[in-house]
């Protein structure tokens, strides 16, 4: 097994959830109503599953990594677009919660921000997929000798097995702190707002 492996086929379920939001804007467009459901899950998804464990894979263990390899500036400059498209993922999560915390709300226009945030990512997120897949991950192997791929097979292993646990720490520590925004939150959403 090669440490992208696990990256693409990360690639695959990320394609999936923006395969739902892609469905979602086109409801959206048609009926003027949000499925508050889905875009919270969309939160948590892209949150814990696409930052902290697709790119934390990336960003801390294979680009880490790679950094200390003599790589051609051509993959050194696409390695550091690829991190600057991470934290312009980062911004797409806080605008999706905020933009859907509004609307939830009722705030009239949220729901042409919600559209335009949407659109961005659905056109975008598969672009810089398909980047990394063809442009950095296929040749990046090639500085890597068996022993570190290997390596970082491992790591990411020992990724995956940690975020569970750490996911599920922050949930019990944020409810212990504020367990009344828990039953409120489910009455903003049952409410259909």
């Amino acid at each position: 097994m090669l440490p992208i492996d696990p990256l693409q086929s990360e690639h695959r379920m990320i394609e999936r959830m923006l395969g739902l939001l892609s469905e979602e804007l086109s409801t959206m467009k048609k009926l003027k109503r949000v499925n508050l459901n889905l875009l919270e899950a969309a939160v948590d998804f892209f949150r814990f599953y696409a930052d902290r464990c697709h790119h934390g894979k990336e960003e801390f263990i294979l680009f880490r990594k790679l950094e200390k390899k003599d790589l051609t500036p051509e993959l050194q400059k696409i390695m550091e677009e690829l991190v600057d498209n991470h934290v312009k993922t980062r911004e797409w999560i806080d605008n999706l919660q905020s933009i859907t915390r509004r609307y939830a709300k009722g705030e009239k226009g949220a729901i042409r921000e919600l559209q335009q945030l949407l659109e961005d990512m659905t056109v975008n997120a598969p672009k810089h997929m398909e980047k990394e897949e063809k442009r950095l991950f296929a040749p990046a192997m090639q500085y890597l000798s068996q022993e570190e791929k290997d390596s970082l097979v491992r790591d990411e292993y020992e990724l995956d097995r940690t975020l569970i646990h750490e996911k599920y720490k922050l949930i019990i520590e944020k409810l212990e702190k504020a367990p009344g925004e828990a039953t409120q939150k489910t009455k903003i959403i049952e409410s259909g707002r």
